[in-house]
């Protein structure tokens, strides 16, 4: 065999193995889903089966997973939507703009990611309890702009340096303002990068548990994440419902990610070459 083809093999080979192991534990999670408690911790393990909804019956039915999914769409959307309209315009400053602490602030944003939540999360709550945002969900959006912002601009800044100037000085030259060179030609140009920091964002927003856990633990506002978390307290722990819960939370994620694919390889790639 040629030593190309070995190495194609090999290659292929070598994907499809990580691609088992990556897959795997979200195969396991939606097959639990679908079997019944005996099914679930048979010995050795059932590959085939007779499908049941009876673990997403009792999630539905038994807990507010319904209500957290909706919240965390809310949440979510929104903390992505303020973090975009915020950051991407801090980032094209930072990108475009020579001043004194443009590299103190681009550290600032960096090093915010440093920080272990818990750190701040007292004072978070100190805070909302002042403000009567306890069980608000707009106190999740705020507080998620902590982290969704800097990891916006940290994304965008290269985007936007990729932007030839040349585009926008011939727009002002049209003139265009330096809001409507952002708005009319910088923006359309970037929408990759903007797609990959939603979507990165996104799922931290959708994903984060402390501070939706401790800043909203009523059920009319509560997350999805922090519902999969109340069914394991006690002596019994209903996995069937867990993993069927497990699996209505990560399907919005998987299903938003494979629609938008298509944008994360040019995004995450844009500015890296000069």
């Amino acid at each position: 065999m040629p030593r190309s083809l070995l190495f194609r093999v090999l290659h292929a080979l070598g994907i499809l193995l990580a691609l088992l192991v990556i897959l795997f534990p979200l195969y396991w999670m939606a097959a639990a889903s679908l079997k019944t408690e005996d099914q679930l911790f048979s010995i050795p393990p059932v590959w085939t089966w007779v499908p049941t909804f009876e673990g997403y019956g009792l999630a539905i039915h038994e807990s507010p997973i319904l209500q957290a999914l909706w919240n965390s769409v809310l949440v979510t959307g929104a903390s992505v939507g303020l973090g975009l309209l915020v950051g991407a315009p801090a980032a094209y400053g930072l990108s475009r703009y020579r001043f004194r602490a443009r590299k103190h602030i681009w550290f600032w944003y960096v090093t915010n990611w440093m920080l272990v939540p818990v750190v701040i999360l007292i004072p978070f709550y100190l805070v909302a309890s002042q403000l009567g945002m306890i069980n608000n969900r707009l106190i999740l959006v705020l507080v998620y702009q902590v982290f969704v912002v800097p990891l916006v601009v940290w994304l965008m800044v290269d985007q936007f340096r990729s932007v030839p100037i040349a585009l926008e000085e011939a727009g002002m030259l049209d003139g265009l303002t330096r809001f409507g060179v952002f708005l009319r030609i910088t923006l359309p140009l970037v929408k990759p990068g903007i797609a990959v920091a939603a979507i990165l964002s996104g799922i931290f927003a959708w994903n984060n548990l402390i501070y939706a856990y401790i800043l909203t633990p009523a059920d009319a506002a509560r997350t999805a994440p922090t519902i999969a978390l109340s069914y394991l307290g006690g002596y019994i722990v209903p996995w069937t419902k867990v993993m069927a819960s497990a699996t209505m939370i990560c399907a919005p994620v998987i299903v938003g990610g494979i629609i938008v694919h298509k944008y994360m390889a040019r995004g995450l790639t844009l500015g890296a070459v000069k």
